[in-house]
């Protein structure tokens, strides 16, 4: 009779699985450089020359070219790990070079994001690579003007409309406290670079010209790729534990979703709604991720969103650790007020 196997056991199963897909292909690599940045820098290009015609024309290559600088921020964000190329080197300078294009500091995003991997659904190791989340709890116990704060900042039209502008102009350009030295150049040595770029192109054509083609493009990119971060982790039943009861391969396997999405949005993001595969092994590079989603039954139990049902993550706003699940500011109320009424029957 075969005994079950334990938890650990099973952890040590699905390692050993998903590690011979954790190998870059050089080839594909470049490959991937080549049908991402090419029409990124064409769409920029083009998105110039037609604004002598219709300003109409140029944000329209805009909004082609932000599904092209996701795509780039894909490249980046292998490199950051250390997975798009076998040399560190080579991961080191596209991933810099992609950072330029999409706005964000190498050393910088690496730190952090290598943080949110070693954190993501740990309550109490929140605050880093995160997006900012309070247990019902947490926000009880703020004040009026803390709740005020903290419902500004899960709003929709906050999150998606004012978080590119300032991510883009604020947390891309400024360092942790903690930051290095190394860090702290290359920051700085992205924002001139790209300083000295859009620059030259403003003297070049106008301001105006700039902020059309290369404005329009982050802030629709940026908007689409902090909703890809909302909803790879904030869904109904997502998991999160205090740090006596967290697990890495839960928290990956249950605590990321599989965002089934049509095959052209699957290509443009990179494949990254297989995040819980990428949680579970971060040296998988993108273009391998559908493969060992594919090949391992037990990450296939993932908790799957589509485009329509991940719209009902939009109202979940506090996280309930007893009943483990995302809530609304309505349903919290609820709790909090018959919590309230057990105490006054139980007085």
């Amino acid at each position: 009779m075969t005994m079950p196997m334990s938890d650990a056991e099973k952890t040590k199963q699905l390692r050993k699985e998903v590690a011979p897909f954790a190998k870059s292909n050089t080839n594909k690599s470049i490959m991937q450089i080549v049908n991402t940045v090419s029409p990124l820098l064409a769409f920029w290009a083009l998105g110039f020359y037609l604004l002598q015609f219709s300003p109409w024309y140029t944000v329209a290559c805009s909004v082609v070219a932000a599904g092209f600088v996701i795509r780039t921020f894909i490249i980046f964000h292998d490199c950051t790990h250390g997975s798009f190329f076998k040399s560190k080197k080579a991961n080191d300078y596209v991933g810099f070079v992609t950072g330029v294009l999409t706005s964000f500091p190498y050393e910088k995003w690496k730190r952090e994001h290598t943080i949110h991997h070693a954190t993501s659904s740990n309550l109490d190791k929140r605050g880093i690579g995160d997006i900012d989340m309070l247990t019902i709890d947490e926000y009880a116990e703020k004040s009026p003007l803390g709740r005020l704060g903290y419902r500004f900042y899960r709003n929709p039209l906050v999150m998606f409309g004012l978080g590119p502008i300032f991510m883009v102009l604020v947390l891309n350009r400024v360092n942790r406290n903690d930051a290095k030295a190394k860090e702290r150049r290359n920051t700085h040595l992205t924002t001139l670079t790209m300083a000295i770029i859009l620059g030259g192109l403003a003297l070049l054509t106008s301001w105006q010209a700039v902020v059309l083609v290369y404005g329009v493009t982050l802030f629709i990119a940026g908007s689409l790729g902090i909703w890809l971060f909302y909803i790879q982790h904030t869904y109904e039943d997502s998991y999160f534990e205090y740090d006596t009861e967290w697990d890495y391969v839960k928290a990956a396997v249950e605590g990321s979703s599989y965002y089934k999405l049509p095959k052209i949005l699957q290509w443009i993001t990179g494949n990254i709604g297989f995040h819980h595969v990428h949680h579970l092994a971060p040296r998988v590079p993108n273009y391998l991720l559908e493969q060992a989603h594919e090949s391992i039954p037990p990450l296939q139990k993932a908790t799957t969103i589509t485009l329509t049902t991940s719209l009902e993550s939009i109202r979940y706003k506090l996280y309930d650790p007893e009943n483990k699940k995302f809530v609304s500011f309505k349903q919290a109320e609820e709790i909090l007020k018959a919590r309230k009424k057990g105490v006054s029957k139980a007085a």
